[in-house]
Order: structure tokens, then C-alpha cells, then sequence
């Protein structure tokens, strides 16, 4: 049975060319998660809401960046990262996960 905490441990797949390049070469994937998640919460959420088998996760605490427009100076936000790294002949369809 699918729970809130499931939802709202993972927030959003991250589209980048590296994510992608991870996705082909070692079927890596990589998401967006909550700050206070755990790997065993990401764990279980990924193994819950797409239904497949996890063989590890690696996780990041990105950091801020200092940017600057016309209107001044910024840093953007923080999040944390999930490398979800999938059983051999598994992988997940971003596009429509729930088939």
C-alpha cells in the first residue's frame, strides 16, 4: 500500500545530459529528493511507486551557487540528489512510470 511519505520523499526526476549519460552507461538514475530522506526511505519509495528492485543509492547534498543578473547578485537554492542505481534489466519509463 502506497503511502503520503512515498510521494513526498522523491520530488522530481533531474534532466540533465550527465543524468543521461548516467542512465545509458550504468542504468543510474538520478531524482530529486527531500532533505531529510534517508536511503532506506528513497529505497523503499522508488521499490514502491515504480516497482523495481534497487541494487544501491548514493546520495548528494548539492550546494548553493552564487549568480548574478542585471538586478544583482543571488545564490541558488539547495536540494539533495538520489543516484538510484537498478537491478540488471530493470528501468523505469520517466515518461509514464505508472504503466
Amino acid at each position: 500500500m502506497l503511502n503520503e511519505r512515498s510521494y513526498t520523499t522523491i520530488i522530481s526526476p533531474v534532466i540533465s545530459e550527465k543524468s543521461a549519460i548516467q542512465k545509458s552507461n550504468s542504468n543510474t538514475y538520478v531524482f530529486k529528493v527531500a532533505k531529510d530522506a534517508n536511503k532506506k526511505e528513497i529505497i523503499s519509495s522508488v521499490e514502491e511507486i515504480f516497482g523495481v528492485k534497487v541494487s544501491s543509492v548514493r546520495v548528494l547534498n548539492t550546494k548553493f551557487k552564487n549568480k548574478r543578473n542585471r538586478f544583482g547578485k543571488y545564490k541558488t537554492g539547495t536540494y539533495k540528489k538520489a543516484y538510484i542505481t537498478l537491478e540488471e534489466g530493470k528501468e523505469i519509463n520517466l515518461e509514464n512510470p505508472f504503466k
